[in-house]
């Protein structure tokens, strides 16, 4: 019988709670399996007992970085943990858009600003900046070319906290057609998912946001499993991802771009897609009994 730890986090008041945990867990326990989740920062958890760790939805990790990547490297030399800990690192800093654009992904066009760089940005169209580090929409904001004082008092407010700013064009397209969400486990397509806009006009940047507006069912168009298998076969080593997602917006031609890689605790919207959970339930086994 394998041991699975589903790693989650324990949410403050007003955070998200993930609804699917508890599927997952006893459908996992009906398949054989001593399945339990288990809070990432939990100094009690005996994470060698073990056969297979899976990062589910350890949402506060980007509040948290410095911790969390000790507890990943940890953690990954006491048992099996999916995604792998090189994934997880490299995934952690949205740079990697930068090294998926090189590598002839199509992406968001992404411009970075550390900590101490000149702050030049954008003067005949909308924008958001966003950290590098951050999930949910954390410290993200869109602007018009009319806003820029403000966007400079959210990025030295975000360099003074030790951020990386990243800056990108508004694509107008999600007001339209909204976010599309492509969800992968063991390898193939599980399911995909339409999101509306997270961020609108005049919200400030440290507000509370809603991370996924309007959610719905989606059949992705091959022109985004394209991309989507671009993207997953750019990641750094060709590792074997047990999870991924892939979240995709128009660009201003139509086309499909990659706004997100998700590789670390995607939601899955297993609520919304109740069909994927055998298969979400039958790589998890299949990944703990390879350990």
């Amino acid at each position: 019988m394998p041991r699975i730890a589903l790693a989650t986090y324990d949410p403050a008041p007003g955070r998200s709670e993930d609804t699917d945990l508890p599927v997952l867990v006893r459908a996992l326990r009906d398949a054989g399996a001593d399945a339990e989740a288990r809070h990432w920062d939990d100094p009690a958890a005996d994470w060698a007992g073990y056969d297979l760790v899976v990062i589910r939805s350890t949402w506060d990790y980007s509040w948290r970085a410095a911790e969390f990547a000790a507890w990943v490297e940890r953690t990954a030399t006491l048992t099996r943990l999916a995604n792998p800990a090189p994934v997880v690192r490299w995934n952690t800093d949205k740079r990697y858009l930068g090294e998926l654009a090189a590598a002839g992904v199509p992406t968001v066009p992404t411009r970075y600003i550390a900590p101490g760089e000149a702050a030049a940005l954008p003067t005949g169209h909308e924008f958001v900046v966003k950290p590098t580090s951050g999930a949910g929409a954390r410290f993200a904001a869109r602007y018009t070319p009319a806003e820029h004082d403000t966007a400079l008092r959210q990025l030295a407010r975000m360099h003074a906290e030790g951020f990386t700013a990243m800056v990108q064009p508004y694509m107008p397209g999600i007001d339209v057609r909204g976010e599309r969400a492509l969800q992968f486990f063991g390898g193939r397509l599980l399911h995909a998912s339409r999101k509306g806009a997270v961020l609108s006009p005049g919200t400030p940047y440290d507000a509370d946001k809603v991370a996924h507006p309007g959610v719905e069912r989606w059949q992705p168009t091959p022109a985004e499993l394209a991309v989507a298998k671009q993207a997953l076969a750019a990641v750094p080593g060709t590792p074997e991802l047990l999870y991924a997602r892939v979240d995709l917006v128009d660009g201003d031609d139509g086309e499909p771009r990659l706004m997100e890689l998700e590789l670390v605790e995607p939601n899955l919207f297993l609520w919304l897609h109740p069909e994927s959970l055998p298969r979400v339930t039958e790589a998890i086994l299949r990944t703990a009994r390879e350990s």
